[in-house]
């Protein structure tokens, strides 16, 4: 059995509107309300500046069932929203349900018409079920956006164009017919009311009782004012805590990519070392087993064996040509130093120079032939595999 909804002391204290509302957004277990922890605090300041602001509101918990079917208990703000048309105060009965990923996203607002009040075809901001769909909903903004500031701006929406009308039956008649209340046509008598009623003119009063009516409406708008302060510098200093949170974590993934490009270094570098070991005991193997052949003369000229004619033709013309770079070498030296003439040094210069493009056009010829050959015995070999 479900258990019935929480609801708020009939006390319109705000004291006791926060002790309410510390109880129920720290239930736990099935009872708790599916609201994020890290924005339960905000949740609370926003309905406690509701309750001062506009003391027509009630918060409290109940139902709420979606478009899809789904029910879920969430909190919400049941009262009305005043609205000034014609230069009489009327109270708009209306609800405002803290969805369950607010304050990240808008409240639901309904309006709540009772049994003589019907909703105004086609308003520019309310559907056939009440449902309001104002440009202070469309546009909510995230941890600026706040409770007070929709109701005002709804206020300001239905004193420009009321969404409610009174339905008026002076005698029985079937077909009765829907009057706009309030309109410039309408009586101050038909006032939409709801929780509290309208403010209409009244007759002369004793004026210490005006007096004092003055005096807390100044303090009550001196401490609407501090309230507003000090929502703007918790909203500045959120700001800036998220800032912060949102570079840590964007540290904290630069970190973790550093970390992970380590890790991958550090892999590589072991299988590096283990194939340096590896070639290291292969070397020494061979160092072993050949220590006892070099007490004997070794010619550099056999100390490396081409494989084919063409390696050792590749072999000869490469070593011509650096040969002949040497010799160019030293004579720019000998020139420089004074020990050749330069008639003698052009000279020589021009006839190796000469040599020299012979071996790289020869070598030229040679690679392109060792190219071919690799290629025939690649296409050899491949032709074994596919046969």
């Amino acid at each position: 059995m479900t258990p019935p909804p929480a609801q708020l002391p009939s006390v319109p204290a705000a004291q006791q509107v926060l002790q309410f509302l510390s109880t129920v957004l720290s239930q736990r277990g099935p009872n708790a309300l599916p609201y994020a922890e890290e924005t339960k605090w905000l949740i609370r300041q926003h309905l406690v500046s509701l309750v001062e602001a506009y003391q027509s509101r009630r918060p409290k918990a109940s139902s709420f069932t979606h478009n899809d079917g789904r029910t879920v208990n969430l909190l919400q703000a049941d009262g009305t929203i005043p609205i000034v048309y014609d230069g009489v105060v009327y109270n708009i009965p209306a609800t405002i349900w803290l969805v369950e990923r607010y304050p990240l996203i808008p409240p639901s607002v309904f309006l709540n018409p009772t049994r003589d009040m019907v909703i105004k075809l086609n308003h520019p901001h309310v559907d056939r079920s009440g449902f309001v769909h104002a440009p202070y909903l469309k546009n909510w903004i995230y941890p600026s956006s706040n409770l007070v500031d929709l109701v005002r701006s709804l206020s300001q929406i239905f004193s420009n164009d009321p969404p409610l009308y009174s339905r008026q039956n002076p005698r029985p008649n079937p077909n009765p017919t829907h009057n706009p209340i309030p309109s410039p046509s309408s009586s101050s008598n038909h006032s939409i009311s709801s929780y509290t009623p309208g403010l209409h003119s009244r007759p002369t009063e004793d004026p210490s009782e005006v007096f004092r009516r003055n005096a807390m409406k100044k303090i009550l708008d001196a401490v609407h004012a501090d309230s507003a302060g000090l929502r703007k510098v918790q909203e500045a200093e959120m700001e800036g805590l998220l800032g912060t949170q949102a570079t840590l974590r964007h540290r904290e993934e630069e970190l973790a990519r550093g970390l992970r490009e380590m890790l991958g270094e550090k892999e590589g570098l072991e299988q590096m070392l283990q194939l340096v070991l590896m070639n290291t005991d292969i070397l020494e193997g061979w160092m072993r087993e050949n220590q006892g052949k070099w007490l004997r003369d070794v010619d550099a000229d056999d100390a490396f064996e081409p494989v084919d004619a063409l390696s050792r033709q590749m072999l000869e013309c490469t070593a011509e040509d650096l040969a002949v770079e040497d010799t160019v070498y030293s004579l720019d030296k000998a020139l420089q130093a004074g020990s050749i003439p330069f008639d003698m040094y052009l000279k020589n210069v021009r006839a190796l120079s000469r040599e020299q493009f012979f071996h790289r056009a020869l070598a030229m010829k040679v690679r392109a032939a060792q190219v071919h050959a690799q290629v025939t015995n690649m296409a050899g070999r491949a032709s074994l595999y596919t046969s």
